[in-house]
């Protein structure tokens, strides 16, 4: 019975060596403050991508594009970086996208980092933009109110989920529509403060709002040795 314990404690340490469950955690820095966010390992080509752009540098200094208060911020157009001011923005992009990896454990609480894409006629996979993310902010939701949602998209918010709906807030109605990857662990005094800007009649904000950069603090690896 010994050697039969000894040999399971031998393999249970076999494989916790060939495999690590580190997290990414990333700063999106702006104008008017840093944002962390950790991204979700159960989007791995979402998290990759991301990963793989703010090595490139790919997001510094484009903009964060569109804002509406209560809703959400988003940002990564690559046509945002040089823009004249008024120019609507919105259509600018690598030519790839990253196919939806929907997960019922990763919904729109406040503070979600998600992939922007094409409405559903012509993309009705739901893929996602290579570069455009958003922030979302949204606002809280009754009992009442989350109940209606869910008779109108034929599906059940988690018990989590809806519990940061109720006090948090979030945009439950996004749910299972557009891949959620990563989470806001700090800063969402940032986020609040970016969601009160003027904008225009196209959501774009009056004073352009940067993307200074995206770092990589902490980087997921899967290690095999």
């Amino acid at each position: 019975m010994k050697s039969k314990i000894l040999i399971i404690i031998a393999l249970t340490f076999v494989l916790a060596s060939c495999y690590s469950t580190k997290e990414t955690i990333v700063k999106i820095k702006t104008d008017y403050g840093d944002m962390s966010f950790r991204l979700y390992n159960q989007t791995p080509q979402h998290r990759d991508n991301f990963i793989k752009l703010a090595k490139n540098h790919t997001f510094d200094s484009l903009l964060f594009h569109r804002v509406i208060k209560d809703f959400m911020i988003q940002g990564g157009d690559i046509n945002s970086k040089h823009a004249k001011p008024g120019v609507m923005l919105g259509n600018g992009d690598l030519g790839y996208t990253v196919p939806a990896e929907f997960d019922s454990t990763l919904f729109h609480g406040k503070g979600a980092l998600a992939a922007a894409r094409l409405g559903d006629q012509q993309n009705p996979k739901k893929a996602s933009s290579a570069t455009q993310f958003y922030i979302a902010q949204g606002k809280s939701f009754s009992d009442d109110q989350l109940d209606m949602m869910e008779r109108g998209m034929k599906r059940k918010f988690p018990i989590k989920a809806r519990e940061i709906y109720k006090t948090l807030g979030g945009t439950p109605h996004l749910d299972g529509s557009y891949t959620v990857f990563g989470q806001l662990i700090e800063g969402m005094n940032v986020l609040d403060s970016i969601s009160k800007v003027k904008v225009d009649p196209n959501d774009r904000p009056l004073k352009d709002l940067h993307i200074k950069s995206v770092q990589i603090v902490k980087e997921y690896r899967y290690k095999h040795k």
